[in-house]
């Protein structure tokens, strides 16, 4: 678990999108986020194919999604709107 990096709890499935919307609180700053369904069905080993099933995917993995944010954050690869892809 990352220290610096704090993941909220206001994930938002978004079907369109093929994403996880999700804030990052950093040294008191909001950095919306974004993580896609391929990368969240890579990183827990499963096809995901309701919303309820992403969400409790995104979940087991949350502590790897901060680090990814961490580093993310640590090497300044925001997307030119401030947010963070993954």
């Amino acid at each position: 678990m990352n220290q610096d990096i704090i993941v909220g709890d206001d994930l938002c499935w978004q079907p369109t999108e093929q994403t996880v919307a999700f804030s990052a609180h950093w040294q008191g700053r909001r950095v919306p986020c974004f993580i896609s369904l391929h990368r969240l069905e890579h990183m827990t080993g499963q096809p995901l194919s309701d919303e309820a099933n992403i969400l409790l995917a995104f979940e087991s993995v949350r502590f790897d999604i901060e680090e990814l944010v961490a580093a993310h954050v640590e090497e300044e690869e925001f997307a030119p709107d401030g947010s963070v892809y993954l």
